[in-house]
C-alpha cells in the first residue's frame, strides 16, 4: 500500500503568553487600566465587576468574558458591594481569526470552563510565584515544571479559542455519542447538579452525609462516587469547600468579622473555622484577607 500523509493547517497558533492570573480581589479593588500590543481576555468566576474597554463600559457577571485587542485601553473595577473572583490572560495571536473576538463579551460553557481552569493548574507548576498579583510584568519559568506544561498551556488556550468561535459563529454540530452511555452521563449530571443546589440552599448549615442522602433520594456509595468522579472531593469534604469559598467572598467584601462569618456559616467555634480555612487554603482567616488586601492596596 502507498500511504499519502494529510498535512494539518493551524488556523490559530499561540507561542507566547504574556500574563497568566487568578484573582480573588475585595469588593473595592481598582486597577486604574492600561494597553499594551497585545491580546487580553478577562473572564469572571464569581461575582460581578465594571470593566472599560476603549470608550465603553461594561457590567460583566459571572461566566462572561471580554476580549480586549491589541492597543485597546482597559480597566476592571470592583462594584463595591461583591467580591469577584476573575481570570485574566494575556497572549500574542496574529490570527486573522482573532477578529471575531473584537468588542466582544461571550458567555462561557462548562467545557470552557473546564480548560481555563486546566490553564491556570498548568501554570502553577509551569511558572514560578504569585497568580493574583496584578502587577506581575513578567512570568517565571519554574525549575521543574511538568512535562510538556508550556505546550499544554498552549494548547488548552487555543482549543479555548476554537471552541469560543465554534459555538458562537460556525456552529459545527457534535458527533452523537452513544446513546447508554449518554443517558447515564445525563442523569448523573442532572443527579450531581441537584445535590449541588441543594448544598448551596444549605451552605449556612451543618449538613451529614445521611441529610444529604436523605433529602436527594441517593444512596451513600452512590453519592460518594458522584463527587468523586465529578469533582474529586468526597460530598462533605466538597461541602467543606464550599463553606471556605463562600468565607472567603465575604471576608474579601469587609461587611463581617471572623466571628460574625464563622457563625454565619454554622461552624460550631471560630477556632473550627479558622482550622477548616487552613486546612483548605493554607492560610489562616486573617493571613488571607492581609494578602488579598495588600493587593488591592499596592500602589500604582
Amino acid at each position: 500500500m502507498s500511504y499519502k500523509s494529510v498535512y494539518l493547517q493551524d488556523i490559530l497558533t499561540i507561542r507566547d503568553v504574556y500574563s497568566i492570573h487568578y484573582f480573588e480581589y475585595m469588593c473595592d479593588f481598582s486597577f486604574p487600566g492600561e494597553s499594551h500590543d497585545f491580546w487580553e481576555f478577562l473572564c469572571v468566576d464569581k461575582g460581578e465587576v465594571n470593566v472599560i474597554a476603549g470608550d465603553k463600559f461594561h457590567v460583566l457577571k459571572k461566566g462572561e468574558i471580554i476580549f480586549h485587542k491589541p492597543n485597546e485601553f482597559h480597566n476592571v473595577k470592583s462594584n463595591g458591594l461583591i467580591a469577584p473572583n476573575l481570570v485574566v490572560i494575556s497572549f500574542s495571536c496574529s490570527s486573522p481569526a482573532m477578529s471575531f473576538f473584537e468588542e466582544k463579551i461571550l458567555q462561557i460553557s462548562e467545557p470552557e470552563r473546564l480548560l481555563l481552569g486546566q490553564i491556570i493548574q498548568e501554570a502553577k507548576h509551569v511558572f514560578e510565584g504569585r497568580m493574583d498579583d496584578p502587577y506581575q510584568e513578567e512570568l517565571i519559568k519554574a525549575e521543574n515544571p511538568g512535562f510538556a506544561g508550556e505546550q499544554l498551556i498552549r494548547l488548552y488556550l487555543e482549543q479555548l479559542l476554537i471552541q469560543l468561535i465554534r459555538r458562537y459563529m460556525v456552529r459545527t454540530p457534535s458527533p452523537n455519542p452513544p446513546i447508554v452511555k449518554s443517558i447515564k452521563q445525563k442523569a448523573d449530571g442532572e443527579l450531581f447538579a441537584l445535590v449541588l443546589k441543594y448544598m448551596e440552599t444549605h451552605v449556612c448549615e451543618t449538613l451529614t452525609i445521611d441529610q444529604i442522602c436523605k433529602s436527594n433520594s441517593v444512596g451513600r456509595s452512590q453519592l460518594q462516587k458522584l463527587f468523586r468522579t465529578r469533582s474529586g472531593y468526597g460530598a462533605i469534604e466538597y461541602f467543606s469547600r464550599m463553606k471556605v469559598d463562600l468565607a472567603k467572598q465575604m471576608i474579601r467584601e469587609n461587611h463581617y468579622n471572623f466571628t460574625q462569618i464563622a457563625d454565619a456559616l454554622g461552624f460550631s467555634s471560630i477556632h473550627y473555622f479558622s482550622r477548616q480555612f487552613k486546612q483548605i487554603t493554607g492560610m489562616t482567616p486573617s493571613e488571607y484577607a492581609s494578602s488579598i488586601k495588600a493587593l488591592s492596596d499596592h500602589p500604582v
